[in-house]
C-alpha cells in the first residue's frame, strides 16, 4: 500500500461530504418550497377574505348609520303654520321622540295625519317636499304630526334598524295623536317610513288608514337591489355575510323584520299605495304585490310610469293631490269643501 495515497484519500472524501451538506443547506428541497408556496397562497387567500368581509362590514355600518342633515326650518317659517314643539315616548319606552304638532286651524279637529319620513332624512325630508304635504293636510282640516325617527334625531342619534325600533317610535307618534284627541289617525309614509307603517299596522289597531309613497320594505331582495346600485357584489355570499353582520353592528337581524308577513297581509284598513316604475331603491313590483293582497274596498294603488323614488309629488303635483284627496274623501276623512280648499292651496 502507498502511504502517500492512503493519507490523501480520506480528506478528499471528507471534503466531498462537506460540499454535499452545504448544498443541502443552501438549496431547500421540494417539500420546503411547497410549504412556502402553500403558506403564501393561504396568506393571500385569508387577506382577500378579510378584505371582502371588511367591505361588507363597512356597507352594513353605513346602512345602519345614515348621514342626516340638521333641521333648517320649521312649519311657521316654511309654510306659515302654527305649531308646537313636542316630545313623546316610543311605545316600548326605549327613547323619547322629538317632533312638531300642527293643530288644525280654527277648529277642534278629531283627525290627525302622522307623517312618517324615510331613511337618510329627518321630519323635513326636503326632496318630497314634506312641508308642502303637511300644509296640504292642514288645509284639509287635519292635525299634523311631523317627527324624527331615532336615526335622524339631532340630540341622540341611534342606528337605523329597517323598522324594528322605528315601528315602536311611529306607534309612539300615533299614541300621542290619540292623547291629543284624534279619533282617526292616518299614517302618510315615505320610503322606509312607509315600510315601517306596514310593520306598525300589523300590531296596532290605532291606525285607521295609510298613504304609502315609494314604500321600502327591508328584506333580502330590496337590500341586495340597493347594494347593486353602488357596487357589483355577488348575491351570494354577500347576503349571508350582511345578515351575519347586521345583528353585530345595529342589533337587528333581517329575521326580526316581519317582511314575509307584510308581503302576505290583507290589512283591514284602507291603504293607498303610490309608486313609480323607475324607482331604483324599492322595486314597484313589491308595491303591486302588496296592493294585490288587499281586499278593503277603499284600498288602491297608483303605479306611475317613469316616476322615481319619493319624487312622484314633485313630478305630478296636481294628480298626486287629486288622488290623495279622493282617497281621503272615499274613506270619509275629508269633506268635499275641504278637498276643494286643499287642492286650491296645494296647487
Amino acid at each position: 500500500m502507498n502511504p502517500a495515497s492512503g493519507s490523501v484519500a480520506p480528506p478528499a472524501r471528507h471534503n466531498a461530504a462537506q460540499a454535499d451538506d452545504n448544498v443541502k443547506e443552501i438549496s431547500p428541497g421540494p417539500r420546503r418550497l411547497r410549504n412556502i408556496a402553500v403558506a403564501l397562497f393561504l396568506s393571500i387567500l385569508f387577506f382577500l377574505i378579510f378584505c371582502f368581509v371588511a367591505l361588507h362590514a363597512y356597507i352594513a355600518w353605513v346602512l345602519s348609520n345614515p348621514t342626516v342633515a340638521p333641521l333648517y326650518s320649521n312649519p311657521k317659517q316654511a309654510a306659515g303654520m302654527a305649531y308646537e314643539d313636542i316630545t313623546f315616548p316610543a311605545v316600548d319606552g326605549s327613547r323619547i321622540m322629538q317632533g312638531w304638532y300642527i293643530p288644525a286651524e280654527g277648529t277642534d279637529s278629531k283627525k290627525t295625519i302622522v307623517l312618517s319620513h324615510g331613511y337618510g332624512a329627518n321630519r323635513e325630508e326636503t326632496w318630497v317636499p314634506m312641508y308642502d304635504l303637511a300644509h296640504y293636510a292642514h288645509r284639509l282640516n287635519f292635525n299634523v304630526i311631523m317627527f324624527d325617527y331615532g336615526f335622524a334625531s339631532q340630540g341622540s342619534k341611534e342606528v337605523a334598524t329597517g323598522g324594528k325600533k322605528e315601528t315602536q317610535q311611529l306607534l309612539g307618534a300615533v299614541q300621542y295623536a290619540k292623547q291629543k284627541g284624534a279619533e282617526q289617525v292616518v299614517v302618510w309614509g315615505f320610503s322606509m317610513g312607509g315600510g315601517t307603517a306596514l310593520q306598525a299596522a300589523l300590531i296596532s289597531d290605532d291606525i285607521d288608514a295609510m298613504i304609502l309613497d315609494s314604500a321600502f320594505l327591508l328584506q333580502p331582495d330590496t337590500l341586495y337591489h340597493n347594494i347593486r346600485q353602488n357596487i357589483a357584489l355577488p348575491r351570494h355570499p354577500s347576503l349571508e355575510i350582511l345578515q351575519f353582520l347586521f345583528p353585530i353592528l345595529n342589533g337587528t337581524s333581517l329575521n326580526q323584520i316581519p317582511y314575509q308577513k307584510v308581503e302576505q297581509e290583507d290589512y283591514p284598513i284602507p291603504i293607498f299605495f303610490i309608486h313609480g316604475t323607475e324607482d331604483t331603491k324599492a322595486p314597484y313590483e313589491i308595491a303591486e304585490q302588496l296592493a294585490a293582497n288587499q281586499t278593503n274596498p277603499n284600498s288602491r294603488s297608483w303605479i306611475v310610469k317613469d316616476s322615481h323614488h319619493e319624487l312622484i309629488f314633485r313630478e305630478h303635483p296636481r294628480e298626486y293631490l287629486r288622488r290623495v284627496s279622493n282617497f281621503l274623501g272615499d274613506i270619509r276623512l275629508a269633506e268635499q269643501d275641504e278637498i276643494e280648499k286643499g287642492e286650491i292651496g296645494g296647487s
